[in-house]
Formats: C-alpha cells, structure tokens, sequence
C-alpha cells in the first residue's frame, strides 16, 4: 500500500514539473514573438513622414497625441469615430522623450519597481 502512495506523489510532482516546463517553454516563445513583431512595426514606421511622439489617455475611448508631421508638430484629438485638430505646437515647446527610452523595458527593473518591502506590508 505504501509504494503506491509514493508513485502517486512522484507522478503529481512529474506532471507539475512537466506543465511548468511546458508553461515556461510558452512564455518564452510568446516574449520573443512579441518582440519580434514590435521590431517589424518599428522598423516599418522608421523613416516615415508621420510620428506619434506622444499619447495621452482622457476616457477610455478619448485620447490626445502631439504628432510629428513633416517638420510641423501637432496636437489632434481622437474619439471614437473622429480625429480633431487641436492646434500647432511650435517645435521649441515640445520635449523630446530620450531615444534609450524607446526600447522595451526591462523585466527586471518592472519586478524591482512592483516588489513590495517589509517596511510596506507592515503600513
């Protein structure tokens, strides 16, 4: 009677180590696909005569973007089924996100950042 408890114990912890491995093995091609596709989009747009410099929410189908157009930059709204001009943004008042910003984040700085410490679990 014993021996079979202990093959069933092994064989659970067989199958969660095989669902594991098989959930890492997903999670690590869907991470490379991912970026992936964003380095075909970037390298898509690069070079383009239209650049979305920057995207604020307002509601959740209302947003506000500056736009780079040529060498005009733009402020226009976007609803649901429009896009308005809102005004030109003279070039000297926009402020330019640095480039290294551009790439994805770092897995680790986001768990960093997410971490909670001892000092906040006891607030």
């Amino acid at each position: 009677m014993m021996l079979l408890t202990v093959s069933n114990s092994t064989n659970s912890y067989l199958q969660f180590l095989t669902v594991l491995i098989i959930f890492v093995f997903v999670l690590g091609i869907t991470w490379f696909f991912t970026r992936w596709m964003a380095n075909l989009q970037k390298g898509r747009t690069y070079g383009a005569n239209i650049e979305v410099i920057e995207t604020y929410k307002i509601t959740a189908n209302k947003y506000i973007q500056i736009i780079k157009t040529g060498d005009k930059y733009l402020a226009i709204g976007i609803g649901k089924d429009t896009i308005t001009m809102l005004a030109e943004i003279p070039a000297e008042q926009i402020h330019l996100p640095d480039k290294a910003g551009d790439t994805m984040p770092d897995f680790k700085k986001i768990f960093e950042k997410a971490k909670i410490t001892d000092k906040d679990r006891k607030k």
